[in-house]
């Protein structure tokens, strides 16, 4: 019999992280990459010291007191960990880690692609091609925003937030944000970046306003209509933290009155199945299906990070990522 801590993989992870998992556990993997509904979870949870999943299972308060008590660990395979409820995990005893660092640079990548492919109108532009809907040029067709020199809003300044502002100014653009704890003078003056004490103050400076922010309490809705109506005119939202942040009714009554222009997203509410409908059929949005990280080095990336936490776990040290 081994002396391995049992780790409960939910998803299908890179050759290289599985490779590291089957040497150091005595691993349950998932080869068809099927995804665990909450019944499943809890099933699995008695044959498991840790479980490593991602943001697609979610461990709902419920979920987690009804795990089985052998469960010590979720080393969650992602930067967000919205989908785990951290004061239950407390309550039961269970430590909680995330994957911060690694995936700052593919997030900020797709925060670009976003912004350019709302720009410039990117979803229209790639259905006349596919489509053969493309007749004719003109002087007047498929005419864009450009973002070069304009304004860069960030909520959220932490480390997605830092790269992409890094990411905007190769565009030559004016970083604008606001955090809770303003960045120390040394970072802020390397970003170029001004600062504002509030979101309210910040969103009139805003001719692209990109959401870096994570997901709690304090954040769902944080983009209502009160907030969109300070935009200038024909801003364009990107958001690739997560979709709970924006009220979709209010963003898309925005995108429909152009005085939201565009929005490039990377994540939704409902998502996958049930984000809005209106995100699919209006042609200034510029859709991505929730792939910020979805480059091999930093899925292998985040696979060790989270495989740190573990160690560290089970060496009896505290792990680095700790979330809860």
């Amino acid at each position: 019999m081994s002396d391995k801590p049992v780790l409960f993989v939910t998803r299908k992870l890179p050759d290289a992280v599985e490779a590291r998992i089957q040497r150091d556990f005595d691993a349950i993997l998932n080869p068809d990459d099927r995804l665990y509904g909450p019944e499943d979870l809890i099933d699995m949870s008695a044959k498991a010291d840790a479980i490593m999943p991602c943001h697609s299972e979610h461990f709902t308060a419920d979920v987690i007191r009804r795990l089985d008590g052998r469960v010590k660990v979720i080393a969650n395979f992602s930067v967000g960990y919205d989908h785990v409820d951290v004061a239950a995990a407390k309550e039961k005893g269970i430590v909680v880690t995330n994957t911060p660092d690694v995936l700052s640079d593919a997030t900020a990548e797709i925060a670009m692609l976003c912004m350019l492919g709302a720009a410039r109108r990117a979803t229209e532009g790639v259905g006349l091609v596919r489509e053969a809907g493309w007749k004719d040029w003109s002087p007047a067709f498929m005419v864009g925003r450009q973002v070069t020199a304009k304004r860069f809003g960030v909520i959220g300044m932490g480390r997605v937030g830092q790269v992409t502002a890094k990411r905007a100014r190769g565009f030559d653009m004016a970083v604008h944000y606001t955090k809770r704890s303003r960045l120390d003078s040394e970072v802020e003056h390397a970003l170029g970046a001004t600062y504002h004490e509030t979101i309210e103050d910040l969103l009139p400076h805003c001719d692209v306003l990109s959401l870096h922010c994570p997901a709690t309490p304090d954040t769902k809705g944080l983009l209502n209509a009160e907030r969109i109506a300070l935009l200038p005119e024909g801003a364009i939202v990107v958001n690739t933290a997560r979709g709970a942040i924006i009220d979709d009714a209010a963003l898309i009554a925005a995108l429909k009155s152009g005085h939201v222009g565009a929005a490039g997203l990377d994540v939704y509410n409902g998502e996958p199945r049930d984000i809005a409908e209106e995100y699919r059929r209006l042609p200034n949005v510029f859709g991505l299906p929730h792939i910020g990280s979805a480059t091999e080095e930093t899925r292998i990336a985040m696979g060790n990070r989270a495989l740190d936490n573990l160690d560290a776990f089970f060496r009896g040290e505290a792990p680095g990522d700790r979330v809860a």
